[in-house]
């Protein structure tokens, strides 16, 4: 998924910002009227309660905080008055590096802001980060939904992005865990995972994308394996469902990551059984012949 830069992100979220939230998101905040910057202490502030942004680049904020140290923070930090001191609105980066540099005080202009604004502001700095996943991109867009209790319309017209594409991201959390982490690390694309939902039997998808991991299938070939795959569900007469061992569940996973294709084992209470491997086509079973280490050219 290509990157965007941080302006474009800014000029994205700028056109469905609430009034005042734009503001936090500009090189250079501007000043409300009888506001004023402070010297606030860093032992007194701590990070907003509701930013789900968890782990910083180390090389980048040592790097800000070697340039701290030398000309000190030219950019206050935005924050609210608490029970206990200050939380942080917007400015966390600046906040740790300026600890990193052994600091004691930073610049900071103080705002009222209420809970639904704080978790906004967490959300929206989330979502100008250029090294957004596409699975940390959808659960800001549902962290939006459930804390603000937003429609997928009322997201999109905040963000100035269309409800479909709100949608899109939405829907890679009803992925399972396996692939979930899979897109997580950058070893699926959006692409493919939207492509992996597209498979009507939801259980087949953790050893398909484990598949296109491994073989490198492009988001054109997994349309076409997951149009296969299909097809052949729907062939398959239906059957009285038999509960299965985790056993031979967890091998029919095994083979069907191997082979790319439906697998059924089934057992019978003498302990035989019957090993079935779906192929649509003499290409497509001459390849797991090859898999098997079969060959028919001797």
């Amino acid at each position: 998924m290509a990157r965007k830069s941080n302006d474009d992100k800014k000029k994205g979220l700028g056109r469905g910002l609430g009034k005042g939230l734009e503001a936090l998101f500009e090189d250079s905040p501007k000043m409300n009227d009888g506001e004023e910057v402070n010297e606030l202490t860093l032992t007194e502030i701590r990070p907003n309660p509701y930013q789900p942004r968890k782990t910083f680049d180390e090389k980048s904020l040592k790097e800000l905080a070697e340039s701290i140290k030398e000309n000190g923070v030219f950019q206050p930090i935005i924050v609210r008055k608490s029970v206990n001191g200050y939380e942080i609105i917007a400015g966390e980066r600046r906040f740790r590096a300026s600890k990193l540099a052994n600091k004691t005080t930073i610049p900071a202009i103080i705002r009222d802001f209420d809970e639904a604004q704080m978790m906004e502001v967490a959300v929206l700095e989330n979502l100008q980060r250029e090294d957004l996943t596409p699975l940390e991109e959808a659960q800001a867009y549902e962290t939006l939904q459930k804390n603000l209790g937003l429609t997928q319309e009322e997201v999109s017209k905040r963000l100035g992005k269309s409800r479909p594409y709100i949608a899109n991201y939405l829907r890679l959390l009803t992925l399972p865990q396996k692939t979930k982490r899979l897109l997580q690390h950058g070893e699926l694309s959006m692409g493919q995972a939207r492509t992996l939902l597209g498979l009507k039997n939801k259980d087949e998808i953790d050893a398909l994308a484990k598949k296109v991991v491994k073989e490198g299938i492009t988001v054109r070939q997994l349309e076409a394996l997951v149009n296969r795959i299909n097809e052949n569900s729907l062939s398959q007469p239906k059957q009285k469902r038999i509960k299965k061992s985790a056993f031979i569940r967890a091998s029919e996973d095994e083979l069907k990551g191997k082979f790319g294709t439906s697998v059924n084992i089934t057992e019978n209470k003498k302990g035989k059984g019957h090993l079935a491997i779906d192929f649509s086509s003499a290409e497509e079973l001459n390849r797991i012949l090859d898999l098997l280490g079969v060959n028919l050219d001797k």
